[in-house]
C-alpha cells in the first residue's frame, strides 16, 4: 500500500508501474490531440478525441466531474494559461494551445501538458513555448532523491531566466499556479512553486511522484479566472504557455511517467 512520509505520499515500484501504465495513456492521448490540432478544429473535437482515447485504452478521466469540471480535457488558447473549458471554439492559423490531460489506471493518475503551435505563429510565441518546455525539464531533471522541493522550483525559474536572457526579453512566470503530488489522487501535497530559492521543502524520498508544470507569459505574470470559474487568463492578454509531465522519484534519477519513451534522467 502507498503510505505518507513527511504528508507525501510514497509508492512502491509496483503502484509507479501502474502510474505508468496511466502515463502512457495520457502521453498517447496527448499525441493524439496534437497530431489533430490545426486551424478550424475545435477545442471540443479534441475533448472527444480525449474521450475516444481513454474508452480506447479502458482507462478513466482525472478530470471529468472534477470539483464539476465538466470535460475531460483543459484546452486553453492564446491568453488562457489553465483550465480552459473545451467548447465550439475554432482554432486559427497563429494560435497557441495548451492540452491538459489526465487519466486513471486502477486508482492511480497520470497527468501531463503540451503546448501546440496551431499553423505558422509568431517568433515570439515560438520562443516562448521553447522556454516553458526547457524549464519543465530542468525541473525535471532535479526531481532527485536527497533534494529538496525548491531545487525543482529554483530550476524552473533559472532556466525561464535564462531562456529570456538569451531570447532579449522578459516571460513572466505565474505565480499563482504550480505543480503538485499525484497518485492515488490527481491534486496531492506538495504544492510546488515555479520559482524560489533551493533547498528548502521537503527532501525528496524514492516513491514520490509529483506532476510539474511551468507557466510563462509573454507578459506579466498576473492572471484571473472567468466567469465559468474555471479559466485562467492573464490579465493584461499576453500570451500564456503550459507544459507538464508527471515524474517519479527512484533511488535511480527522475523517471518521467507521462513520456511516450521510457524517459529516465
Amino acid at each position: 500500500m502507498a503510505f505518507r512520509k513527511g504528508g507525501i505520499q510514497i509508492k512502491s515500484a509496483d503502484q509507479l508501474a501502474v502510474m505508468r501504465q496511466a502515463g502512457l495513456v495520457v502521453a498517447r492521448t496527448l499525441q493524439a490531440m496534437a497530431e489533430a490540432t490545426k486551424p478550424g478544429v475545435t477545442t471540443a473535437d479534441l475533448d472527444s478525441i480525449a474521450r475516444d482515447c481513454l474508452s480506447t485504452m479502458g482507462a478513466t478521466s482525472s478530470f471529468l466531474g472534477y470539483h464539476g469540471y465538466p470535460a475531460v480535457l483543459c484546452a486553453s488558447v492564446n491568453s488562457e494559461v489553465v483550465h480552459g473549458i473545451p467548447g465550439p471554439r475554432a482554432l486559427k492559423e497563429g494560435d497557441l494551445i495548451s492540452l491538459d490531460f489526465g487519466a486513471i489506471v486502477d486508482g492511480w493518475h497520470g497527468d501531463a501538458a503540451l503546448t501546440v503551435l496551431v499553423g505558422e505563429v509568431s517568433a515570439d510565441i515560438a520562443a516562448l513555448s521553447k522556454a516553458t518546455e526547457a524549464s519543465l525539464w530542468a525541473g525535471l531533471a532535479q526531481a532527485r532523491v536527497g533534494n529538496h522541493l525548491t531545487d525543482i522550483s529554483h530550476a524552473v525559474e533559472q532556466s525561464s531566466l535564462a531562456s529570456a536572457a538569451a531570447d532579449g526579453r522578459a516571460y513572466g512566470i505565474v505565480a499563482d499556479y504550480g505543480g503538485h503530488g499525484i497518485g492515488t489522487a490527481m491534486h496531492m501535497d506538495p504544492h510546488i512553486l515555479n520559482y524560489g530559492k533551493p533547498g528548502r521543502g521537503p527532501v525528496l524520498k524514492a516513491g514520490m511522484a509529483l506532476a510539474i508544470e511551468p507557466m510563462l507569459t509573454l507578459g506579466e505574470p498576473e492572471v484571473m479566472v472567468l466567469d465559468d470559474n474555471w479559466t485562467v487568463i492573464t490579465e493584461d492578454s499576453s500570451i500564456a504557455c503550459h507544459w507538464e509531465h508527471t515524474v517519479a522519484i527512484t533511488d535511480d534519477g527522475p523517471w518521467v511517467l507521462t513520456a511516450l519513451d521510457d524517459v529516465r534522467l
